[in-house]
Parts: C-alpha cells; structure tokens; sequence
C-alpha cells in the first residue's frame, strides 16, 4: 500500500432516484467498499436518464479522479442508456461483448422466452471493455479503463463489488474511531479546531444529534496511519476532559 491518497467518483443515474420515487443505496455501500480498497469516494453526481447529463458527469469525473463508477442504466429497457453515454465520452462504438452473451444465453435457457432481443441489451459494451462479475441475475458489470458501470439494484450492485475486491490499485485504508459526547459541538468547537490542527494526519469530523431531550454530537477521527489516529485520540478525549465534558469512546 502506497501513502498517495487514491480517489474516485460516483454517477448515480436514474429518473427515478431524482423524483424520490427510488430512494438510493448504492452511494453509500460504494463508499464503504472504497474506503476499504484504500480508495475514498471524493465525488458524487446524480444525473437523469439523459444521454448528455450522462456524458458531461462521466467526462468529468473520469479526469478529476483516478477511478470513475456508475450505478443505474445498464439494464433491459430502452431507458437504459448507461451503455451508449459512456461509449460516447469514451469515442467508441457499442458492440455485444461474447462472453455477456453467453452468460446471458445460459441465464436465461430456462426461463420463459429465452433470450429476447430486450435481455441482450445487456450484452451491449463499449468496444473493448471487460465484464464484471454479477452472481445474481447473469447480466455483468462492465469495465474499460477506469470506468465501472454497475446495476442499480443494491443486491446486484454489492455482488459486482464483491467480484472487484481486491483488483484495483489502492492506497493505505482509511481507519477511524468514534468518541461521543453530551454537549452541542458549537461548544468545543475551538477543541476540536486545535487537536485537528495538531495532527496534520488526521481529520475529525463532527455530527450533532438531538436525543432524551439533550443535545449531543459523535466525534469521527479518521487516518490512515493507526499511530496518528490513536494520538488525535487520546489528545481529543484529554481536551474533552480538560474542558470539562464526560466522553465516550466508540460513540453515543
């Protein structure tokens, strides 16, 4: 593992994501993968089923960052358009890709009207893109260069996942810890300040709540080097006490 901090970006895509109807996962379980890859997700879009919203956000994304992933899109129906956006940010053709379509042949021999003209519409690739493993439902993620278009359903996408760890280039992983406190984080604001700027390898990240009537906040110390995280620690639980606040380490 590398000190450089690896990065990537999210196109969440759908009509259905930005009329509330579908309400979305896949931000953050994409996230959570990430930050165990030693990947850190720095951006995310959602965009409409729109072939030109789709291009410009995966025009971006794949220069500012060094891994770019899409969910949504890539399915049966004329609506899925994923495919075709990203061949054209990329200036390539689409193509059936033969082993998607075996897999898809294979999937559905068994199933009512076999492999219809709608289901090999996922077998559509840009031209020269490799697949990614889906366990669930046959029709495989897609990869070429470091773009990643997934499924939008959450199970579907948390398998082709699974079938990437291990397979992308990342830096050291991002560990934390929580310390809880009973007081509004307007209050130790200056603490927090000080201790964050006294280690540079370190960020704490401040997130209020309101429960039993009292008002509280979590503490998050993240780093990605464990000797760092542990002094940030101890400095912040001595500058709660010094202040005098209870804490509790692992979050209220």
């Amino acid at each position: 593992m590398s000190e450089r901090i690896w990065t990537a970006g999210l196109v969440v895509i759908g009509d259905e994501i930005l009329s509330g109807r579908t309400h979305d996962k896949n931000i953050a379980q994409v996230a959570s993968w990430l930050q165990v890859q030693g990947i850190r997700l720095s951006e995310v879009r959602v965009v409409p089923d729109v072939t030109e919203r789709i291009v410009a956000a995966v025009d971006a994304l794949r220069e500012d960052y060094d891994y770019l992933f899409t969910t949504g899109g890539i399915g049966p129906t004329h609506d899925d358009i994923t495919v075709d956006a990203v061949a054209e940010a990329l200036g390539v053709e689409v193509v059936i890709h033969p082993e998607a379509r075996a897999l898809l042949e294979r999937y559905y021999s068994d199933k009512p009207g076999g492999l219809t003209e709608g289901r090999l519409r996922m077998a559509r690739v840009p031209k020269g893109a490799e697949l990614i493993p889906n366990r669930m439902s046959g029709a495989p993620g897609i990869k070429l260069g470091n773009i990643h278009l997934m499924a939008g359903v959450p199970h579907i996408t948390a398998g082709m996942l699974d079938a990437l760890t291990g397979t992308l280039e990342g830096g050291a992983v991002l560990i934390t810890e929580t310390i809880g406190c009973w007081t509004a984080e307007s209050e130790v604001a200056d603490v927090l300040r000080q201790i964050e700027q006294a280690h540079p390898a370190c960020q704490i990240g401040s997130y209020p709540f309101f429960r039993e009537g009292r008002v509280g906040a979590n503490f998050v110390v993240r780093s990605t080097q464990a000797e760092q995280l542990a002094s940030c620690v101890d400095a912040l639980c001595d500058g709660l006490a010094t202040a005098g606040y209870d804490f509790t380490p692992g979050g209220i």
